[in-house]
């Protein structure tokens, strides 16, 4: 890899012990790898962070062609959705939780569309906003457990039952409770939740409100959209696949969690 100074985005060398396992996806000897893989995970952090367009690489990264065939390689082998499965599982254990969480909270928020979205843009009445609407369901520490993506007119319940299920699958089946806001009251979500085990408690706005209010529970998924809100490519749907947006969701996520694990991972390699 070609000496260059280093960004603020680049992986530690703590951090790319853990992650290279995931990244790797054959053996490091492969004849067909041209670009160092670590130069273009460094690359994919800078552009989930600084949100320019793949054309828009600073030179001293791998070509972008090679950064974004190869993030489509990790998103499509799940490699991002991993690390932050294990990661969210350190972490919970040092905070001297359960490894699996019990209750979960599910929220939305919609993101504005622009001109490469534009196509699978829906208009999301209550917001007044034209875009994607990202569904996501965090840990009670605001650790990512799923996301899906939907045009922006499609609500909130009616994405419960894919939730619930992404969310067994990723914990072994250990949620019971799932907190919500009145997007997704009614019975038939529920019902959909029910099916996986799962009971929906509606976290409501007081009637008398005045200002901000913090919600019980609630306010920690508010918290993990900030946290995405950081990486300017999460700030509006710049992507032309919603596969593409929600696995930069995972990317972003694993910047995070292994910021706040290296602590950890320090340790562990100095063992």
């Amino acid at each position: 890899m070609n000496t260059r100074k280093p960004y603020p985005t680049d992986v530690s060398d703590e951090e790319w012990a853990f992650v290279a396992p995931y990244l790797t996806l054959m053996t490091p000897e492969a004849p067909q790898r041209t670009h160092d893989l670590r130069a273009v995970f460094n690359a994919l952090r800078w552009i989930v962070r600084a949100g320019a367009p793949w054309r828009l690489l600073p030179n001293d990264f791998p070509r972008w062609e090679a950064v974004y065939q190869q993030t489509q390689r990790w998103l499509a082998a799940g490699s991002c959705e991993a690390i932050v499965h294990d990661l969210r599982t350190l972490l919970r254990v040092a905070a001297g939780r359960e490894a699996q969480p019990s209750a979960v909270i599910f929220d939305g928020r919609t993101l504005q569309s622009t001109p490469e979205s534009g196509h699978r843009a829906g208009y999301d009445g209550h917001k007044h906003k034209r875009g994607a609407k990202v569904h996501m369901a965090v840990d009670t520490l605001g650790h990512l457990l799923a996301v899906l993506v939907t045009p922006a007119n499609d609500q909130e319940r009616a994405q419960v039952a894919e939730l619930a299920q992404q969310v067994q699958e990723v914990t072994g089946d250990t949620v019971e409770l799932a907190f919500v806001d009145q997007g997704y009251t009614g019975a038939e979500a529920a019902a959909d939740a029910a099916a996986h085990g799962i009971r929906l408690e509606v976290v409501k706005l007081p009637e008398a409100k005045r200002g901000f209010v913090l919600l019980p529970r609630r306010w920690v998924a508010e918290r993990s959209f900030a946290w995405a809100a950081r990486f300017r490519r999460l700030a509006k749907d710049y992507e032309r696949l919603p596969e593409t947006l929600l696995g930069l969701h995972f990317v972003a996520f694993v910047c995070l969690l292994l910021h706040r694990a290296g602590p950890l991972l320090q340790v562990h390699n100095t063992l």
